[in-house]
C-alpha cells in the first residue's frame, strides 16, 4: 500500500495536504486529472439515481442501454432531453474553471472526465477526453454521422439525421457498450507519462475508466484524490483531501501562485 497523507476534518492536516499537493504539482510537467460525476453535482447536475435524482426510482438501464432505445427511442430521448434541459441551466464551478487554468499552466496537461454534461469545456478546457460521450452530440444509429445540437429543447423527438433520414441517438456510452477506443487509448497514454495524477470527484467503480488511476500509479505518478469521501482506489493516493472540489482545488491553485 502507498503512502497516504490525509486531509480530513482537521485543519491543520487539511492544509499540510493542500500544501502536498501544491509541492507535487508545481515541479511537475506531466498532470493528468480524472474527474466523474461529484465534480458536476457541485454545479448542481442531477445524478442518475439517489433521491432527486433524473427519473427518481426508474431503473437507469431502461433508458441507458443499447436494448432500451431499439424497444422504445422516444421513451430514452425523453429521458436524455430532460437531462439536456437541466444541463442547460447549470454553470462551470470553481473546479472546472481551475482545471482549466492547469492546461495553460502546465507544459503537459491532460483531462480525462467520465462526465457528459460539457461544463469543462464550458469553463475553457480544451481537448477533453470524453470517457463516457457528450451529452451535446447526437449519432445516427444508420450512417454513424455525428453532429453537435444544443438545441433546448429539440424541436422533434426522437430526432433524424439530414443526411439519411435515420433516427439519431445521443452520443453516450450506454451500459452494455465500450469506450471509443481512440478516446480511451489516448487517455491510457496520458496516464502513464503523468508524474501527477489528480482523482476528482469520482467513485471510481466504473471501469474501464477507474483503470486509469491503477495505470498511472503503476507507472510511478504520484496520485492526489480530492474527494468528499474514499473512492474504491484511494488506497493507491499519496495525498487525500476530503472536501468538494470546488473549494479544494482553488486552494491548491492559490498555493502554487504564491509557491
Amino acid at each position: 500500500m502507498r503512502a497516504s497523507r490525509n486531509g480530513g476534518d482537521n485543519p491543520a492536516m487539511l492544509e499540510d495536504s493542500i500544501k502536498a499537493a501544491a509541492r507535487a504539482l508545481s515541479g511537475a510537467g506531466q498532470v493528468m486529472a480524472f474527474t466523474g460525476a461529484g465534480v458536476s453535482a457541485e454545479s448542481g447536475v442531477a445524478t442518475f439515481r439517489g433521491a432527486g435524482g433524473l427519473w427518481e426510482g426508474q431503473p437507469v438501464e431502461q433508458v441507458a442501454t443499447p436494448e432500451a432505445f431499439r424497444r422504445d427511442p422516444l421513451r430514452v430521448w425523453r429521458f436524455y432531453e430532460a437531462r439536456r434541459v437541466q444541463a442547460s441551466t447549470v454553470r462551470p464551478n470553481p473546479a472546472h474553471e481551475t482545471l482549466a487554468r492547469w492546461q495553460r499552466r502546465f507544459p503537459a496537461f491532460c483531462l480525462a472526465t467520465q462526465n457528459v454534461d460539457g461544463l469543462h469545456q464550458a469553463a475553457g478546457s480544451r481537448e477533453v477526453l470524453e470517457l463516457h460521450g457528450g451529452l451535446w452530440r447526437v449519432r445516427c444509429t444508420a450512417c454513424d454521422r455525428q453532429r453537435e445540437d444544443r438545441t433546448v429543447p429539440l424541436p422533434e423527438l426522437p430526432p433524424r439525421c439530414s443526411a439519411c433520414g435515420a433516427i439519431e441517438r445521443p452520443d453516450i456510452v450506454w451500459f452494455g457498450e465500450v469506450l471509443p477506443t481512440d478516446i480511451l487509448s489516448a487517455a491510457a497514454q496520458a496516464a502513464a507519462k503523468a508524474e501527477v495524477f489528480v482523482v476528482v470527484g469520482t467513485s471510481a467503480v466504473v471501469y474501464p475508466a477507474a483503470g486509469l488511476v491503477e495505470i498511472a500509479a503503476s507507472a510511478g505518478a504520484t496520485i492526489i484524490e480530492v474527494n468528499p469521501a474514499a473512492s474504491a482506489l484511494a488506497h493507491l493516493a499519496d495525498i487525500v483531501l476530503r472536501g468538494p472540489a470546488g473549494e479544494l482545488l482553488p486552494r491548491i491553485d492559490a498555493t502554487l501562485e504564491v509557491s
